[in-house]
């Protein structure tokens, strides 16, 4: 069996909350945990085993698989995991940590219900909502409802005929004004539940409501300097807006539902499955497919549904999917793509979660096999600039000059998406003369390709010119006299905004600044603009140097020719002592040389 890696496991991990879970060699769940943040909690098992007390570095020693849900809260992240452990009891959870019960909102069946906590899920008709991970939080939604809206705390009886036989007298809660005396007929049935309505949109994660009425009342307390009441306001305001009432994971109005997405790039695809019974989430798992023809992902999703509902037995006749299916034979159960609300948002953590799952899987594939990524980066480029063919063979041109002088044109090479430094190659212009770029260009990509068209080497599948639409028409014009501007794809790269020059087209092209096409154009560029100011830089210092030297008396130019190669710089040769410079010079050209820097010496005082 293979050796569990633990460090390879870890750099699929991100730093996000979500729940961890391990499991053996026989691949059973053995551990559920929680965590803000899911990397830095599971490399702590594994980073600093000697910290660890004596049961989990057991549990560190059987583990053999790693899986991990993100989820959007740490509030999501308890709930997940209490939820996984009571239903698959991880044979470590027992023994490290209690598998507490999170407590509950109940809206009572009965006549006039009553609000209140509980930690015990009665199935007798009453309202659930909940579970909540924080009971803090609990009670200042319970605190705030009971602020809010009247209502009675007593388990009195209150039927129809016991309160027209005036069997009950109101309590002191009547009287301080928490509850409307219901108990005496001074509250209608039908007041009561219109407040009731209220408070179920408030618990399902409609809190606007409250959210106002507390500011209104924030804001009366201030007009009436009553500061104290003011802040108090304030304070449960900031607690319900850091609150997360609106947690996927919360609410128990979503009784029984599978929950399916897909993500998929070239021959792969990735399914995400959540199962939500009674409001939570019990099973998550993501799949990868291996695609056999070109499926669209609609196709595969229909095919892996049936197949993971089996594999898990699940039953729900409800499945919330991104898009419409076409799945025969199913008509007891219903397909739903949410558009709001809660399911929208279990639809959005599965998205979330597929996503992250290929991102990770993708870049294993490209660390094996490299090919992987270029296929991938090649096939986007030829979507991204509507090319003919992928270009695995690009060139860009770039020229360099100082008003004029010196000026020299560079070219790069990339082969699959990569730098292929060996076939860099610079020229020298020739027929321009003064400040032109475009006849540099012009001259460049001529001289370039009438080369290879007479070596017949392969042309390149695109062109990078960079520059606007200047330099991009003065290499099309020689693409033209050669008779290939067809054969091949040219652009232009503008450096202002980083926009592409198609020819013949008004508009350029934007590319996400973020995408891999722009990157790698940008790099050509960057990289044909390095080769060329080097080279440039390289041509400007021979020429000085060599017109600086050759009028000395006895030297000519293949002994400056040779000065150069062996000192490199006019400072160097003065620096250099007669030994050194006898080694390319004889005694009178030594002597020349001498003359030549003491009489400049004078000149520079």
């Amino acid at each position: 069996m293979m050796e569990f890696d633990y460090k390879k496991e870890l750099s699929k991990i991100p730093h996000k909350p979500g729940v961890y879970q391990y499991f053996d060699k026989d691949d059973v769940l053995i551990y559920v945990g929680k965590a803000k943040n899911l990397k830095n909690r599971v490399s702590s098992y594994f980073v600093n085993p000697q910290q660890l007390n004596s049961k989990t570095r057991v549990l560190v020693r059987k583990i053999n698989r790693i899986a991990f849900t993100i989820v959007d809260t740490e509030i999501d992240a308890w709930l997940l995991e209490n939820n996984l452990i009571k239903k698959h009891q991880p044979r470590y959870n027992v023994m490290l940590k209690d598998d507490k019960t999170y407590p509950w909102i109940v809206i009572k069946n009965e006549r006039f219900p009553r609000i209140f906590w509980t930690r015990k899920y009665i199935k007798d008709g009453s309202r659930y909502f909940g579970p909540y991970a924080s009971v803090g939080m609990m009670h200042i939604v319970l605190d705030m409802i009971r602020e809010l809206f009247p209502l009675r705390t007593c388990n009195l009886s209150l039927t129809e005929e016991n309160i027209s036989k005036g069997k009950f007298k109101v309590c002191l809660e009547y009287q301080i004004g928490n509850c409307k005396g219901p108990c005496e007929g001074y509250q209608t049935e039908e007041d009561y539940d219109q407040n009731l309505s209220d408070i179920k949109d408030i618990l399902n994660g409609k809190i606007g409501v409250v959210t106002n009425r507390l500011k209104e009342q924030m804001q009366a307390a201030v007009e009436a300097m009553d500061f104290e009441g003011a802040h108090k306001f304030k304070v449960k305001l900031e607690k319900l807006a850091n609150y997360q009432s609106k947690s996927t994971v919360v609410n128990s109005s979503i009784s029984n539902v599978d929950v399916f997405s897909i993500a998929s790039e070239n021959n792969y695809a990735f399914v995400n499955f959540l199962r939500v019974v009674n409001g939570v989430i019990i099973q998550t798992q993501t799949v990868e497919l291996k695609k056999r023809l070109d499926e669209t992902d609609a196709e595969l999703l229909a095919i892996a549904i049936p197949e993971i509902r089996s594999r898990y037995r699940s039953l729900s006749r409800e499945i919330i999917v991104p898009f419409e299916l076409d799945i025969e034979g199913n008509e007891e159960i219903k397909f739903v793509i949410p558009k709001l609300g809660e399911k929208k948002k279990l639809l959005e953590l599965s998205l979330k979660n597929v996503a992250y799952f290929k991102k990770e899987r993708l870049l294993q594939y490209e660390k094996l096999n490299p090919e992987v990524k270029t296929e991938r980066v090649l096939t986007q480029m030829q979507k991204d600039l509507r090319l003919p063919v992928m270009p695995r063979h690009i060139e860009c041109f770039d020229n360099s000059n100082i008003q004029g002088n010196y000026p020299v044109s560079a070219i790069v090479v990339f082969k699959d998406a990569k730098p292929s430094k060996k076939d860099y190659r610079h020229f020298n212009v020739k027929t321009v003369e003064g400040p032109n770029d475009f006849a540099t260009m012009e001259e460049a990509v001529f001289r370039r390709y009438r080369r290879l068209l007479d070596e017949d080497q392969s042309l390149p599948q695109l062109i990078v010119i960079d520059g606007g639409k200047g330099q991009l028409g003065a290499a099309l014009k020689s693409l033209k006299l050669l008779g290939i501007e067809k054969k091949v794809t040219v652009i232009g790269i503008a450096k202002r905004l980083e926009e592409l020059y198609y020819p013949g087209d008004q508009y350029p092209l934007y590319l996400d600044k973020k995408s891999e096409t722009l990157k790698i154009i940008q790099h050509l560029r960057d990289e044909a603009h390095r080769f060329g100011i080097t080279f440039h830089r390289n041509q400007r210092s021979r020429k000085t140097f060599v017109s600086e030297l050759d009028n000395i008396p006895g030297i000519g130019k293949v002994t400056v020719e040779k000065l150069l190669k062996t000192f490199r710089s006019v400072k160097k040769i003065r620096e250099a002592s007669d030994e050194d410079l006898k080694k390319v010079l004889n005694l009178k050209q030594v002597q020349a040389l001498r003359q030549y820097f003491s009489e400049l010496s004078l000149k520079e005082a």
